[in-house]
């Protein structure tokens, strides 16, 4: 199934249906009076979150969604049926925003969450509504409200424990290859992986979802590479990975360069907490590694991991330090605020003395 985390839908709730004009014409009934029924209401269109979803491939077939409008109201005082409403299943982690694509309007963080994005039209009221003790035979209805119609931009951010990040080629795909069972493209070649990849990681009994997000390069911000359209699935990562190829020709170097691009697209998404690993360390010679570790080490501030994916040398090691670290940090920038806010809003609470005291 091919990936696919933005595209572009036209939604349009149902129009009201329209109240009636009628009166009763029955035998035996000398003043009928009126019996015009209320027309029904416009369907809504809702999106719901729906477990067991991870692209917004649906949405490349079907762009229009429209809901059907209400029944007309009928005489003998039949009221029109509502509209069903349209409802989009889309995976966990997906925002809404308007057409110019940066007004968010919702944002989905809750398995089965739905939020009603159009609502449908009121049915107007039949004659029947108007009748009075001074108005007996009143001979209008109101005709039913129209419905709500938009362009909204449905945009999927995966929601994951930990992220990995790093230069094409730095080995991303083969340790997630190694930690869980997902089968990523690898070759190579520089830009192998084309989509976010995920996969489910056990150690030591706990499990977390970890994502390969494509290589950045210098520029990726301003749109060299693959540019840094999928840096929005890293916002939702607790924790990164930044992984280092050993056999670069200087670790800082590169390191410095991956975390340039982070900046320059968001600067909570740079304040992340982040594991610095060197890889491929099986491909360099003993004195190679110590000098790339010691660049890798002066360019970080921290000492970095030394990990091989294909030898599965400092692989347990690394990933007991994301679990280590994924219960204490937050999914998003927005989460840690508000985590900040009821902290300081919440100090420790005084000990009890008696009035006057």
């Amino acid at each position: 199934m091919k990936f696919l985390d933005e595209a572009k839908v036209y939604i349009r709730s149902g129009d009201g249906g329209n109240g009636c004009v009628a009166f009763r014409r029955e035998k035996f009934i000398e003043f009928g009076g009126p019996s015009g029924g209320n027309g029904g209401r416009g369907g809504d269109v809702i999106v719901e979150v729906a477990d067991g979803l991870n692209t917004l491939i649906d949405y490349r077939y079907q762009q229009h969604f429209k809901a059907p409008k209400g029944v007309n109201g009928m005489g003998s005082d039949r009221h029109g049926a509502n509209g069903k409403d349209v409802v989009l299943k889309v995976p966990l982690g997906t925002q809404i925003f308007d057409e110019d694509r940066e007004t968010l309007i919702h944002d989905f963080t809750e398995v089965g969450e739905k939020f009603v994005l159009a609502t449908g039209g009121n049915g107007g009221f039949g004659n029947a509504h108007f009748k009075t003790s001074t108005n007996r035979a009143p001979r209008n209805a109101n005709p039913g409200q129209p419905g709500e119609e938009r362009w909204i931009w449905l945009r999927l951010k995966l929601i994951a424990d930990a992220g990995l990040v790093g230069l094409p080629n730095a080995g991303k795909s083969t340790f997630l290859s190694v930690v869980s069972a997902a089968k990523p493209k690898i070759a190579d070649y520089p830009f192998t992986t084309l989509h976010p990849q995920l996969g489910v990681v056990s150690i030591d009994g706990r499990e977390f979802v970890l994502a390969d997000i494509p290589g950045l390069i210098e520029g990726a911000h301003e749109g060299a590479g693959l540019g840094d359209r999928f840096l929005g699935h890293v916002e939702r990562c607790r924790v990164l990975l930044h992984l280092v190829d050993a056999t670069c020709e200087h670790a800082g170097k590169a390191y410095k360069t991956v975390r340039a691009e982070l900046e320059a697209y968001d600067e909570h998404l740079a304040e992340k907490i982040e594991i610095v690993a060197l890889n491929k360390i099986d491909a360099v010679t003993p004195e190679h590694l110590k000098d790339q570790k010691a660049r890798l080490k002066r360019a970080a501030k921290k000492t970095p991991l030394l990990l091989s994916g294909v030898t599965r040398q400092g692989v347990p090691e690394a990933l007991r330090a994301l679990v280590a670290l994924i219960d204490e940090a937050p999914v998003s920038a927005k989460a840690k605020r508000a985590t900040e806010s009821v902290v300081e809003a919440d100090p420790e609470p005084a000990g009890w003395t008696p009035l006057g005291h």
